[in-house]
């Protein structure tokens, strides 16, 4: 075959696009995922399936379409791109840890039969993870919470939550002070569970740390001592990030401070630290919610056509509009 120069040329324009076609697609990943930060899915979701379309086999555009959907309760379809990004690149351990989180999502919701076998894989994605990347402390979090959680024929058991608790004593301490915690309190010794959920609020001084002493003190009724880890938390979270809907969540199941739990998410929807750790579109609906539990039905109805400006197709959003 005579290579022409029309050719050589036309070789060369495919190499340029070879070539700056990742740094682009870096780009629309980090764009899509500040996007996603920011609650707003549907253009998030909009501009991954264009870079799939591109390039149907990146990992990390898998990745994130799978939290897009994830935190719209789409487990499904969260599922589905999670596995993908896993087998486009299963060295990944943020990867594994969503795939994780969409399984244990549709396990939450499925029948006992189907809910045993998404364990099993809740397990091996947790533990996958970890494996990884032991530095990767949401997945070290969140395979602690199953080994308690979770029944020994699925992979959980207080005796793997308590090995994995002294592993990581040296260097994670307040991790491993807050799964000694749940230990205790699963093995009904809440005097050593509060005296762990403490010591994990000396170790990390964070107000994440606080906040779950207070939702440690609101599962066991205890009104006096839940402002007040509470209120240390807030006082704490000078970003106002995904901490303050924590503490109003907590607020509304213990039936206090309304007042104060609606504040708390006001300020967070007006931070510039959202994360999809508290989608904004779900905190415009529990706001409403909260609105409308005091007769402010006008408020509520604005909180509610937020929600759905955001995320479209989120079902309780919609919901939630209708019956305004």
């Amino acid at each position: 075959m005579v290579i022409t120069p029309r050719l050589v040329g036309a070789r060369l324009a495919v190499f340029a696009v070879l070539l700056t076609s990742a740094p682009l697609l870096l780009a629309d990943d980090a764009q899509a995922n500040a996007l996603l930060q920011q609650g707003r899915v549907e253009e998030a979701g909009a501009m991954l399936q264009q870079t799939l379309a591109a390039q149907p086999g990146e990992a990390q555009a898998h990745q994130l379409l799978c939290r897009v959907y994830y935190v719209q309760e789409m487990a499904d379809q969260a599922i589905h791109e999670c596995e993908l990004a896993a087998s486009s690149d299963p060295n990944d351990s943020d990867n594994q840890l969503w795939l994780g989180r969409a399984y244990g999502y549709k396990a939450s919701h499925a029948s006992p039969f189907s809910a045993l076998g998404l364990a099993k894989k809740v397990h091996t994605a947790f533990e996958r993870a970890v494996q990884l990347d032991p530095a990767n402390i949401a997945a070290m979090d969140d395979l602690g919470e199953f080994y308690v959680a979770a029944p020994g024929m699925v992979g959980g058991g207080l005796d793997k939550a308590e090995a994995l608790a002294a592993k990581i004593k040296s260097t994670y301490p307040a991790q491993s002070h807050r799964l000694l915690g749940l230990i205790a309190e699963k093995n009904k010794d809440l005097t050593t569970a509060e005296a762990e959920f403490k010591a994990a609020v000396e170790a990390s001084k964070t107000p994440g740390a606080s906040i779950d002493l207070g939702h440690f003190y609101q599962r066991h009724n205890q009104p006096d001592k839940v402002l007040a880890a509470l209120q240390t938390g807030i006082d704490a979270d000078h970003r106002k990030d995904a901490a303050l809907v924590d503490a109003s969540s907590i607020l509304t199941a213990a039936h206090l401070s309304p007042e104060l739990a609606e504040n708390l998410l006001r300020e967070y929807l007006a931070s510039s630290a959202k994360s999809d750790g508290a989608p904004a579109f779900r905190v415009h609906l529990q706001l409403g919610k909260l609105l409308a539990a005091r007769g402010d039905s006008a408020g509520a109805h604005r909180e509610y056509a937020a929600a759905v400006a955001l995320a479209p197709n989120y079902a309780p959003a919609r919901k939630a509009m209708q019956g305004s």
